[in-house]
């Protein structure tokens, strides 16, 4: 795995503390999809969920959200097959950290103005407030 850059960790690690407490945060969470394993950047499931893949070297049923951070050599086609291998393992919503710290939400029918789930985050993260 290619290490990713500073900024990268630091939105992903801004988008995990923005997550409800109420559920698990998963850094670089492995997810088993019918194309092999994919990693999101940050994933969160609730506690249901979790007790059904705590044990496991690879989600077997996704976690309700996962997130990706894109970076400068990710592609909106791979994003768009990420959303699609996640939703076909269990996933409930896709949200995406664009190139300009911009959130998007996607859920099994494309985009969505805002997240069902956790309607209050943010579609602007900022790692440091100026």
């Amino acid at each position: 795995m290619t290490p990713v850059k500073v900024y990268h960790s630091a939105f992903q690690g801004q988008i995990a503390r923005l997550l409800p407490e109420t559920g698990v945060v998963l850094p670089e969470c492995a997810v088993k999809t019918e194309k092999g394993t994919k990693v999101a950047g940050v994933a969160w499931a609730s506690e249901a969920r979790f007790e059904k893949i705590r044990h496991e070297s690879e989600c077997s049923i996704a976690p309700e959200i996962c997130i990706e951070v894109v970076s400068a050599s990710d592609t909106e086609d791979e994003m768009e097959e990420k959303r699609e291998l996640y939703i076909r393992s269990g996933v409930s919503e896709f949200w995406v950290c664009g190139k300009v710290e911009n959130m998007s939400f996607f859920d099994e029918q494309g985009k969505i103005k805002k997240s069902k789930l956790v309607p209050d985050f943010p579609h602007k993260i900022e790692v440091l407030n100026n």
